[in-house]
């Protein structure tokens, strides 16, 4: 690729032609601020936080869309500039919501942190006409308050440029510009999915998940209840981020004593429940493989995927696995077969899951969702209200001892914890269905064709002499471009894995928030998939038919894959939605 040599601040820097001059900058290790900027996603040019000098130039030009040409000069750090910056950020406070302190984000702003960066203080010089404070939260999942909007548009961009949606937008304009959904309804009266991630981009406190942390402590605090608690795959390699850890560290052995100080009864591990959703999963592709069932056969462990399905591809929820999502297997487990075997009311249970995924707190509402006559999970909280409770109580976590999970819904392998990264699910499934089809063991249990972050992965296996075609997508717009392949009879599959958020639920929406500066330039979903794949590959069962725990819940309570006490506990229905109905 042809280079181009620039001077930036004096310094000669060498940079692909075609690059802007934010990408040359960073090249040269300068960072130059931005608010709205989201490569590839949101690239508008609308805050104006990222304004540059150029020699020549008439005026100030935005750097991250701006290109560079041969000999030009750029200055990042004049006087001129500054002082604009700090307008912008003088002039986007007088139109905010400045209760900071009250704030989830506080600490974590962008705006925030620009402020401070550029010393601008509280007090506004463009005191005027304010936003109100009008809070949506009709929606399950999250609360939006445009009173602390900034009108970046980075929610809007990745509800439709990634996920597809786009349920979204900008609304009037001028000065009465607003971010909401059309006609002005709320959230929760659109075909929205709860993925979160417009939560999760949002560089304010405009939009923030349902904080479910005041309902938690009181049931820890009620004598009379049984607080337990489960934590994703995803949880453990993202929480650390939260406490200044690097992204892709493994803080499970922390995360478990945390959770035990917190004061829950019993600390248990959703892989428990990912194992058993393996077990009924592949029996169920097995029954429709030599059945005659419908196929493809698609999985139903993403709530956002689910919803995603009822609302804009109606036709298609009997390709849906029946089988609950691992979350609420475990519910489903937790208060029958556990419950018996302490002896406690089902009743009395609270069971509390952590999740990276903003669209559990939507799943955990879902009809045939209670199997024994209780909802499955009485609350869901994300990463960031784990952290936030953390917090809360004063735990100083990165000197909290390592412990373990409880037993015996602690039990797991590594089958289990891959599934939360994209093609996870395939990879586990494909582990105990080729065994239970061949009879035989695997040679090798690494199904490397379907990992990776790429949007969209197929593959073709020789499995008992049948050719098995499966196909895995992450992020809704890749779920779209699939099955639309498939419906128009492009693609033929048998298994199709989707996740809901793009690299799978390690990029979920309820994850540790990442600065926009982090998000363009550093590959978060890997470096949190990892995580997964070296646990998997550490441990020592890595089949979900060889975890001993679930071996002893077939034999002792639930008789078999698929049975019928099985299909009562673990297995659901769906609807078929309208666009905007709930």
């Amino acid at each position: 690729m042809e280079n181009i040599t620039i001077k930036i601040n004096g310094i000669e820097v060498s940079a692909p032609k075609g690059s802007t001059i934010l990408e040359a900058a960073r090249l040269a290790h300068i960072e130059i601020p931005t608010l709205c900027f989201l490569k590839e996603i949101n690239e508008i040019a609308a805050c104006r936080i990222c304004v540059v000098e150029v020699k020549g130039a008439r005026s100030l030009v935005t750097s991250c869309v701006y290109p560079i040409n041969e000999g030009m000069e750029v200055w990042t750090n004049t006087p001129k500039v500054l002082d604009s910056r700090k307008k912008t950020l003088q002039l986007l406070l007088s139109n905010h919501n400045r209760s900071c302190l009250s704030c989830v984000r506080s600490g974590n702003c962008e705006l925030q942190k620009l402020c401070k960066e550029l010393k601008v203080d509280d007090e506004s010089l463009y005191d005027g006409e304010k936003t109100p404070s009008e809070i949506d939260d009709s929606a399950a999942h999250m609360i939006r308050d445009n009173s602390k909007c900034i009108l970046c548009r980075r929610c809007s961009a990745v509800c439709e440029k990634v996920q597809g949606i786009g349920v979204i937008g900008a609304n009037e304009r001028g000065f009465a510009t607003f971010i909401g959904s059309a006609f002005n309804m709320g959230l929760g009266e659109t075909s929205c999915v709860s993925c979160g991630q417009c939560i999760a981009v949002c560089p304010t406190g405009a939009l923030s998940e349902k904080d479910c942390t005041a309902q938690v402590f009181a049931a820890i605090n009620d004598p009379t209840k049984h607080v337990i608690v489960q934590t994703a795959p995803a949880v453990r390699a993202a929480l650390g981020e939260a406490f200044g850890l690097p992204i892709g560290t493994n803080v499970e052995g922390k995360m478990v004593a945390a959770l035990r100080r917190i004061g829950f009864d019993k600390v248990f591990d959703t892989n428990f429940g990912a194992d058993l959703t393996i077990m009924e999963e592949a029996h169920e592709f097995i029954e429709r493989v030599q059945n005659g069932g419908v196929l493809p056969m698609i999985t139903s462990c993403s709530p956002g995927w689910i919803k995603y399905c009822e609302h804009y591809f109606p036709d298609m929820t009997e390709n849906l696995s029946s089988c609950k999502s691992p979350q609420q297997m475990f519910g489903a487990i937790a208060k029958s077969y556990y419950a018996e075997k302490m002896g406690w009311d089902p009743k009395d249970i609270v069971s509390v899951s952590v999740m990276p995924c903003t669209a559990k707190k939507f799943e955990i509402g879902r009809d045939d969702e209670a199997a024994n006559g209780v909802p499955d999970v009485d609350f869901s909280l994300t990463t960031r209200e784990l952290a936030r409770m953390i917090e809360h109580v004063g735990l100083r976590f990165l000197d909290l001892p390592d412990e373990e999970f409880d037993m015996p819904l602690g039990m797991d392998t590594g089958a289990a914890v891959i599934f939360g990264a994209t093609g996870g699910v395939m990879e586990a499934a494909l582990r105990t269905a080729v065994e239970t089809l061949t009879g035989e063991e695997l040679p090798s249990v690494d199904f490397k064709e379907v990992r990776g972050t790429q949007g969209i992965k197929e593959a073709t296996y020789n499995v008992a002499g049948m050719e098995v075609k499966v196909a895995v997508a992450s992020g809704l717009k890749n779920a779209k471009e699939l099955l639309e392949a498939v419906k128009a009879g492009k693609a033929n599959y048998h298994f199709i894995e989707i996740m809901g958020c793009p690299g799978g639920c390690v990029n979920g929406g309820g994850q540790p928030q990442q600065p926009g500066y982090v998000r363009n330039t550093v590959d978060i979903r890997a470096l949190r998939a990892k995580v997964l794949y070296d646990a998997d590959e550490n441990s020592q069962l890595r089949k979900s038919h060889e975890n001993p725990a679930i071996k002893e819940l077939y034999a002792t309570y639930l008789g078999e894959p698929g049975s019928e006490k099985a299909h009562h506990l673990l297995h659901t229905t769906y609807v078929k939605r309208k666009v905007n109905e709930i």
